[in-house]
């Protein structure tokens, strides 16, 4: 089969490879839908990424599709199902899984793969995180569960509330999901973002202001912003970004450090700000099977829908090119991409 193979910075190839035998417990799924993703840019221009594996790897990660063969002892899917799955899944018996933390899991298994033809899902992963894709549910749709699953773990984290006033730092994809999510909370949602296509997609999905944010290293803030809000989510994964949710948190808020910044780089953090407007911090990484069942649920109820993120079409032939344009700028939120051609 045809798969897009990561093997170094800048270095992403379309290859025939073989498809491996099924071991036992798992399941061969063609792909339908593959989307691409702000974490899956970071790895191509850093080459690599720890906790995934040394290249040459498979990539992508958000997709979904249809079964096509299950292991001899594989009772509760058949070919035919339509599925999406995770990209990882908790062990179930460390010590952050026993504390019900199980993004954190000290073994947490990852998939990847979903740039080809067809992927392996593993054992672990049939069980704990494959889940039915509803007859009504396009696939795109259905691809976007794996992100939207890392936002609602985020969402859940800071406790947004009825009549909190959020604002969001950044417009890209998760950025625009919590927008989604905020709002369905209840909440007042802003967001300081770039670009004016994002910045109107987040109006459309409820944020009351949305502003342009031209400054190439900080957040400059709109009159009236500076100490205002409830909550901050910030999404942009910027030191500078982090710093600056600071500025904009009221006293007593909270501010969830979504983005995750690159390795090696530290904030400065007011500490007598901190104290004495006894903030909450948080940080959030990954999901959990509950929140990836849940992102379903929230896409089959189309609070998130592929309309509002995918906005671009790409042949897995082309995957290479479209990763150079997405390194150099290229603005699109999500591009759907066709692993048939």
């Amino acid at each position: 089969m045809r798969a897009a193979i990561l093997h170094g910075k800048d270095d992403l190839r379309v290859e025939e490879v073989p498809n491996p035998p099924l071991q036992p417990g798992e399941v061969r799924v063609s792909i339908r839908a593959a989307l691409t993703c702000g974490t899956d840019l970071k790895v191509y221009r850093r080459g690599y990424h720890a906790r995934m594996g040394v290249p040459p790897f498979p990539f992508g990660h958000e997709w979904s599709g249809v079964v096509a063969e299950v292991a001899p002892d594989i009772e509760a899917w058949a070919p035919g199902d339509r599925v999406v799955g995770a990209n990882s899944a908790p062990c179930g018996h460390c010590a952050p899984c026993k504390r019900r933390q199980e993004s954190l899991c000290d073994n947490l298994l990852f998939l990847h793969g979903a740039y080809a033809q067809s992927i392996v899902v593993p054992a672990e992963i049939v069980r704990k995180n494959l889940l039915r894709v509803p007859d009504t549910m396009g696939w795109p749709d259905a691809a976007l569960t794996e992100p939207l699953a890392c936002v609602v773990h985020g969402i859940d984290d800071v406790g947004i509330e009825p009549g909190d006033r959020v604002l969001v730092l950044g417009a890209g994809p998760i950025g625009l999901m919590a927008v989604a999510l905020a709002r369905h909370a209840g909440a007042r949602v802003s967001v300081i973002g770039r670009g004016q296509g994002r910045l109107a997609m987040a109006r459309r999905l409820g944020a009351l202001d949305a502003f342009e944010n031209t400054a190439p290293a900080d957040i400059v803030a709109p009159p009236g912003t500076e100490g205002a809000f409830d909550v901050v989510f910030e999404a942009m994964g910027r030191t500078f970004a982090w710093e600056a949710a600071l500025r904009f948190v009221r006293k007593g808020g909270r501010i969830n450090w979504f983005g995750g910044c690159p390795s090696g780089t530290s904030v400065a953090v007011d500490t007598v700000r901190m104290h004495y407007d006894a903030l909450t911090l948080k940080a959030t990484f990954h999901h959990t099977p509950r929140t990836i069942r849940r992102a379903l649920s929230l896409i089959a109820e189309r609070v998130v829908t592929a309309d509002a993120f995918v906005d671009g079409r790409c042949t897995l032939s082309n995957l290479p090119a479209l990763f150079r344009d997405m390194a150099s700028g290229n603005r699109a939120v999500k591009t759907l991409v066709d692993v048939g051609a």
